[in-house]
């Protein structure tokens, strides 16, 4: 048996250039006196790394900050412009695809609706490759700036064959759809591009824990509730992804034995109760109707109408038990409701989830969680997509071109 790999210089040098690319990204502007003690590294390894790092392009200064009886000292960050990154969400109606800076500002975007309002393998694929080139071009950017492109799709996502990402979506009828290898034979760039795939939940979830309501949390559950409903389980700071990556299907636990149909085939899931899609055939069973062309159009209507309190305030006991188990099995710090749906209906049904969840909860658990709306708005998993190439970037120490990987880091 082969003993363990030897660390080389090369090995330490790149690793001391992602510690402070790492640290300037999440914490700076810092100076370099400040980088020492925030990473363990000595102020020679200091100047050596960011001389590099400056050389490279890959960080700048950014102004300058008074010091103690001495010289000013000079603030670094990681440079935005340095590089381009791809998020792409294949969603419920449509596939959005956004290219960002290293900052993650966004620069362009575009959206085109799912051919036929279907799940079609090849249309979507289509849609992505399409979508990258329109965003490059309108962005003015560089084909070779490109670190990589991240992509939330719905289902499970299974990385460990030889033909990369395959997606399991059983909702929307994708039986092992070989996504990757579909797109790299769509054109030279996806060929040649890293390329990211993660369920939607997922990249929402790394999101909101990088930059919004879930930052800081060491456990916590981000919960996606659009057409349909899952969830990313945070466990000690990672990402629990289970032993086939499937973990967070929570949408698909069942809430009623023998209850509605799910669009997953099974009956009472948590899904068929308070997604979008089981939401609205809740509202019209009631007798509500709605003139939108599209659920979100629908879902804003079913909001305004008095008459569909009723449905409302079952649904928010629904998504209040839905919220109980996950305080049960997993005792997070923090739950955040996300998604489109989610944020739509979080204004209105936030307070009677919490009171919902507190009588279904077990008292001890419950009450180191809080539960709370997600900060990042319907982006988010478009914005969650493109941090699984920028997470690949940082923790090689900003090496654009590492071996193409497959599936999520």
């Amino acid at each position: 048996m082969a003993g363990p790999r030897r660390r080389t210089v090369r090995d330490l040098r790149r690793n001391n250039r992602a510690t402070v690319l790492s640290k300037l990204y999440f914490e700076g502007p810092l100076s370099r006196q400040e980088l020492g003690p925030l990473t363990g590294l000595s102020s020679g390894s200091i100047s050596n790394v960011v001389s590099e790092l400056v050389a490279d392009g890959l960080v700048e200064e950014a102004g300058s900050v008074d010091s103690d009886g001495g010289r000013p000292r000079t603030l670094l960050r990681v440079a935005p412009g340095s590089g381009h990154l791809a998020g792409v969400d294949v969603g419920e109606t449509r596939v959005r695809v956004e290219l960002f800076d290293l900052s993650l500002k966004e620069l362009a975007r575009v959206e085109a609706p799912l051919p036929d309002g279907r799940y079609d393998a090849e249309g979507v694929v289509r849609l992505i490759a399409d979508g990258l080139t329109r965003v490059i071009a309108e962005a003015a950017a560089a084909p070779a700036s490109l670190i990589g492109i991240g992509i939330g799709v719905p289902g499970i996502v299974d990385a460990s064959g030889p033909e990369g990402a395959v997606v399991h979506g059983q909702t929307i009828g994708w039986d092992a759809v070989p996504l990757e290898s579909m797109l790299r034979a769509q054109d030279e760039l996806l060929a040649a591009l890293p390329l990211f795939v993660d369920n939607g939940a997922k990249t929402l979830g790394r999101a909101e824990m990088w930059f919004g309501a879930g930052r800081g949390a060491r456990n916590a559950v981000i919960a996606l509730i659009g057409s349909g409903v899952g969830a990313c389980v945070i466990a000690d700071g990672v990402p629990y992804q289970g032993s086939s990556s499937s973990a967070g299907e929570w949408g698909h636990t069942v809430l009623q034995v023998g209850g509605r149909e799910c669009r997953c085939g099974a009956r009472g899931c948590l899904e068929a109760y308070v997604g979008a899609e089981a939401l609205l055939e809740r509202w019209r069973e009631a007798g509500g109707s709605w003139s939108a062309p599209d659920e979100e159009g629908a879902l804003a209507e079913l909001l305004d109408d008095p008459s569909a309190a009723g449905v409302l305030d079952e649904t928010a006991e629904f998504l209040g038990a839905g919220i109980a188990d996950l305080v049960n099995l997993f005792n997070p710090e923090r739950i955040v409701v996300g998604g489109w749906a989610g944020l739509l209906l979080g204004p209105r049904l936030i307070e009677p989830v919490r009171r919902a969840a507190a009588a279904y909860a077990l008292r001890h658990p419950l009450a180191q969680t809080t539960v709370e709306l997600g900060r990042l708005g319907p982006d988010a998993v478009t914005v969650g997509a493109a941090t699984l190439p920028l997470a690949r970037f940082l923790e090689t120490g900003g090496t654009r071109r590492e071996p193409i990987v497959s599936g999520a880091s």
